[in-house]
């Protein structure tokens, strides 16, 4: 059976990108903890 994608709300995406652009996480890391791709991330930039 195929997993479900997870969807992020607006605020998730928000607390993400916060954490990567200004308080210089890994971006790495924060995808390690919240399960994300890197790519997917780029993409809300």
């Amino acid at each position: 059976m195929r997993k479900k994608r997870r969807q992020y709300t607006c605020e998730e995406k928000a607390i993400i990108l916060k954490r990567h652009l200004v308080e210089r996480e890994a971006l790495s890391d924060l995808c390690d903890e919240t399960g994300c791709h890197a790519t997917m991330v780029t993409r809300w930039q």
